[in-house]
């Protein structure tokens, strides 16, 4: 493993770009115009990329591409071409999300190298070798880890040949990535999409314990845990923001630069972190860091707190009251003090050039004498600030001779040569003055000269050919006929619910546990029917009794929503499904799942909707589900929710709160909108939708493509509502799938409030 630490810089336009690298960034990374999540940031342009490189690479800096979104089906097309122009540069990796596309990129684009995005919310070992399996050289882990759990993902990563990288500083999600629907439940904008609207920073009605941002929490920063970091083994220590300017990412990076310089050279932090308040912070926490979750990691302020910060540093050091006039002052002061850092950095970056490189090629020759062609463009030495001229020629095995018809003119010339105009090259005017008219040479020796200069160009490095997808088979379903009705419980009591369906059951596992516990290994033996349904997020210890429950329990069948337990069904032998929360958009993902994990099945993700479900091609012997009836979730978190909505008489998450807390609430946005907040006992504090989602319309539309539709009766996020008979439910659903269409206005009649937008409006 390679020991030296990467800083790691966002890159949101060229100028942020510029200004990572002269502030000595290790790395940077950037999105194009598309396949990244970050819409809201400026992005760049392919060509701009190319030069991006060329200049980072100048100064040893490396540039990784964020492909970091999911992926739909009739976007791999373009995807490929894409890809294939970027294997044919020197980018140093590509950061991603979509199962499908690390299927894609590890047999279709091997030489690119793969970092697992934050997107996968990567908390567990058993991730960590699906993600290296996929192809994976880097995972991100999650962003809600303690030093502990990074410390022992980071040495499970080590022993499988896979670094890590942990958020050092920036934004912090107050939600699992990956796991957040916020906005995608209403109107499309999904984060796994990079369109995330940020609800978590919106204002709400004012909440019960006094706050109007609920779920407003302050900027991460490792700043003064780096050495504990470095001991973690960590390799990459990644800034956030992206769309933030070049002022921002300048001051954050030479501030860890220098931090990250001195302890490494001296043993000890010698920076006091300062100048991290001068540029956009909401203030700054480690909490998670150091797994103390307290109220303290909340701010009712999502804008820039800088002011506040300045303010409170005055009332700290000040002896008595500080008047208005000193605070103006300071205020004014701070104003300045940004100004110059923008007039700086700005200062720094100018002279910094991500434009194309000059080419001129020059054709001469005489009857009886070769074709030549001189060669002329610029070429950064790795280390030098100064480009260098780069002049070569080229000479043709044929000699010129007369051709009355065929000769070699300036048209002929620009129909062979005009591709070497490229987003490496600015081709300049041709330049045929020293050649002599009405002469020729076999035109496919034109063709050959053209690639020995591309050749020469690229460093020696053949250009790869453009991949062309193969078409996908759409396999029918193993077993035709109607679709089989599935249902969720997780209650115990509703097990007499069993003997009056012949549906699947799934029974729901819960996210947290105590040390050791066993009660769902006998609970499974127990009940042999129940299909056990694993939850998305399962760290440390909650994880190891969930690996348990497998292999102790060894069922025939499980659900998993996470592919740390993905990965271990698959080294067992177990059938598994991949749940709703993989968030399956794709042929490509289900080809993955099944090729190098022997998956049975997956839940198409309820994000899409029906032109953009029709278009998946399902694998040969491949069951494809869809649910049909759930809560909306629209986030979890580690944090909890209660604290800035109803108050809670404890100042911080302790080990009891996972196990024993049960309650509910809900908050209102300042439209009107009422969301439930739901604690489950073992479960994740989840903010829900106020709607059910409810879609009947796909039975319709598409029943003959799903071998099994799911309803959820768990109760979750239901709040003090009251809920529909659950045995009605299930009688009415497969009424339905039996081809009972008046089923469905019944169920409209039962489920007061539902939506099915998210199947109109996709992503």
């Amino acid at each position: 493993m390679d020991p030296k630490i990467e800083l790691l810089a966002p890159g949101g336009d060229i100028d942020a770009i510029k200004a990572a690298i002269i502030a000595g960034a290790d790395a940077v990374y950037c999105g194009l115009d598309n396949f990244n999540a970050r819409n809201r940031a400026s992005n760049i342009s392919f060509d701009e990329l190319v030069g991006i490189i060329r200049l980072a690479h100048q100064y040893e800096c490396q540039i990784f591409l964020t492909l970091n979104i999911v992926i739909l089906e009739n976007e791999f097309k373009s995807l490929a071409k894409l890809l294939s122009r970027l294997v044919n540069t020197t980018l140093d990796g590509v950061i991603v999300q979509d199962i499908g596309m690390f299927h894609l990129l590890r047999k279709h684009f091997p030489t690119l190298d793969i970092h697992a995005s934050t997107q996968l919310t990567t908390h567990n070992a058993g991730q960590i070798s699906f993600l290296k399996k996929l192809g994976a050289s880097r995972v991100n882990l999650s962003r809600e880890l303690n030093l502990r759990e990074i410390t022992a993902l980071t040495a499970t990563g080590h022993e499988h040949g896979i670094t890590t990288e942990v958020f050092v500083h920036g934004s912090l999600c107050i939600a699992f990535s990956g796991l957040c629907y916020s906005t995608s439940a209403s109107v499309g904008n999904s984060g796994n999409r990079g369109r995330c609207s940020q609800a978590c920073r919106e204002e709400y009605e004012t909440t019960e314990s006094g706050h109007n941002f609920p779920l407003n929490i302050k900027d991460n920063s490792a700043f003064f845990d780096l050495p504990a970091l470095i001991e973690a083994g960590v390799h990459s220590f990644k800034v956030e923001g992206r769309i933030k300017g070049a002022e921002y990412v300048h001051t954050v990076i030479d501030s860890f630069r220098k931090q990250i310089d001195g302890y490494l050279k001296t043993g000890e932090l010698l920076e006091d972190g300062e100048r991290l308040y001068k540029v956009f912070n909401r203030d700054l926490t480690n909490s998670f860091l150091k797994g103390d979750l307290n109220q303290s990691m909340f701010i009712d302020n999502p804008r820039d707190n800088s002011k506040h910060h300045l303010k409170d540093k005055l009332t700290q050091n000040g002896t008595q009251s500080i008047s208005i006039v000193q605070i103006h002052d300071a205020e004014k002061e701070l104003k300045l003090e940004k100004r110059q850092i923008q007039a700086t950095v700005k200062d720094k970056i100018q002279h910094l050039s991500v434009g194309k490189l000059p080419l001129t090629l020059a054709f001469s020759g005489q009857q009886g004498q070769p074709l030549t062609i001189t060669v002329t463009t610029q070429d950064f030495v790795v280390a030098q600030t100064q480009l260098e001229d780069k002049v070569f020629t080229f000479q043709s095995q044929h000699l010129l001779a007369p051709s009355d018809e065929a000769s070699i003119d300036l048209s002929a010339i620009e129909k062979r040569f005009k591709g070497l105009n490229n987003a490496e090259f600015d081709l300049k005017p041709y330049n045929i003055d020293g050649l002599a008219s009405g002469l020729s040479i076999p035109f496919k020796e034109l063709t050959t000269l053209k690639k020995q200069i591309s050749l020469e160009l690229n460093h020696g490095v053949s250009v790869k050919p453009a991949v062309e997808l193969p078409k996908l088979i759409n396999h029918p379903k193993a077993e035709t006929g109607v679709a089989q009705l599935s249902v969720l419980i997780c209650d115990k009591a509703d097990i007499s619910f069993v003997e009056h369906t012949k549906a699947d059951v799934y029974f729901k596992l819960p996210d947290a546990y105590k040390r050791g516990c066993t009660q769902y290994v006998d609970f499974f033996k127990q009940n042999p029917r129940l299909i056990p349904w694993f939850p998305s997020v399962l760290i440390g210890k909650d994880y190891d009794v969930a690996l348990n429950v497998l292999e102790q329990v060894r069922p025939e069948l499980i659900v998993t929503n996470n592919t740390g337990i993905a990965h271990r069904a698959y080294e067992l032998g177990v059938k598994w499904i991949a749940g709703p929360f993989l968030n399956t958009t794709n042929s490509y993902a289900l080809l993955a799942m099944q090729e190098q994990f022997d998956c049975h099945g997956a839940f198409i993700s309820n994000e899409i909707n029906r032109q953009q479900i029709r278009h998946i091609a399902r694998p040969a012997n491949f069951k494809m589900m869809y649910s049909v009836y759930h809560p909306i979730l629209l986030m979890a978190s580690r944090q909890c929710f209660f604290q800035q909505s109803v108050g809670c008489e404890k100042p911080r998450i302790d080990n009891g709160c996972m196990l024993s807390c049960d309650k509910k609430t809900s908050i209102t946005n300042l439209k009107g909108d009422e969301f439930a907040i739901d604690k489950q006992k073992g479960g994740y504090p989840s903010i829900y939708n106020q709607d059910q989602f409810l879609n009947t319309e796909i039975i319709d539309d598409l029943a003959h493509l799903f071998d099994g539709f799911m309803i959820d009766l768990t109760n979750i996020g239901a709040g003090d509502k009251p809920s529909p008979d659950k045995l009605q439910l299930i009688k009415e659903f497969e009424l339905l799938l039996a081809g009972q269409p008046s089923s469905a206005e019944r169920l409209d009649n039962m489920v007061t409030q539902s939506t099915v937008l998210q199947y109109h409006n996709g992503l």
